[in-house]
């Protein structure tokens, strides 16, 4: 082998790596990737998997969310899917979309609950339900965070909401059932969204409007890849804000209801930017 001669080779596009989290122009060694880039993506990998199976720990999620809101949430509801564990609700998807029987009665005789029908008078404005999905770490570290933003924005607009709930072993729609016992106008689901090879801890947020056992996802409006290293956590908070209000004045969510918030400056810059072209 040539002393002078590098082991990697590199690719000519390796300075746009600076532009994304993809895994691109990582070189090569011979006809193989070079040995780091192998062990990083080993290791996405495994964070990855590990963020699936990890157990949600509720009780110290409230507690971070009482801390972080100041006690001013009345205490968190600890509920479960009617997945009973996690090999069930990897396998049975439909079991994730509804409560199990002892967390349905508590909704249902809690204090001052009317009905549970989808006709009953609906006393909330707003349900919010934490759910693990398939990534507690997304909703253990970055829930908290997003409800301090959106507490401040929605201060002004005088919005009832619910009490917090926390899902176990929860799919998105399982938000439909969750806030229709409580009564709630609106729900949104903060859950952990499927880890990639680069964000083991991406949290999704959906609103429905109207919620109730039975919708599909065209009544749901998404916002996607909250967490440090995507979109923000103010920005989420702004566009959720956005959906909210324009979800009670409009009574619609989901293909209905579009986002038409505009950027700041800086990210609206930073948009309009071709790294190819300079």
């Amino acid at each position: 082998m040539d002393p002078e001669k590098p082991t990697v080779i590199f690719n000519p596009w390796a300075a746009l790596r600076q532009f994304t989290d993809a895994r691109i122009a990582l070189g090569r060694a011979g006809v193989s990737l070079p040995s780091a880039a192998h062990l990083a993506f080993q290791l996405a990998h495994a964070q990855a998997r590990d963020a699936v199976q990890l157990a949600l720990d509720a009780p110290r999620l409230a507690q971070t969310l009482d801390a972080a809101l100041k006690g001013q949430r009345s205490p968190c509801l600890s509920l479960h899917s009617a997945a009973a564990d996690r090999n069930i609700y990897l396998q049975r998807p439909d079991l994730g979309r509804r409560l199990d029987a002892a967390s349905r009665g508590l909704l249902e005789h809690l204090p001052g609950n009317a009905s549970a029908s989808p006709q009953a008078e609906r006393r909330y404005d707003l349900a919010l339900v934490l759910v693990d999905g398939l990534s507690a770490l997304a909703i253990e570290q970055h829930a908290a965070p997003l409800l301090l933003c959106l507490q401040d924005k929605m201060a002004p607009d005088n919005w009832s909401v619910a009490p917090l709930c926390i899902v176990q072993q929860g799919r998105v729609a399982i938000g439909d059932e969750v806030a229709e016992l409580l009564g709630a106008r609106a729900v949104v689901v903060l859950i952990g969204e499927r880890p990639g090879l680069s964000a083991p801890d991406s949290m999704g947020l959906y609103l429905t409007w109207m919620p109730r056992v039975g919708l599909l996802d065209a009544s749901r409006n998404c916002i996607s890849n909250v967490r440090t290293g995507g979109l923000a956590y103010q920005q989420a908070a702004f566009k959720l804000h956005y959906l909210l209000v324009q979800a009670r004045q409009r009574q619609l969510s989901g293909v209905a209801l579009k986002d038409e918030t505009e950027v700041d400056g800086a990210l609206e810059t930073a948009s309009r930017k071709n790294f190819l072209l300079e």
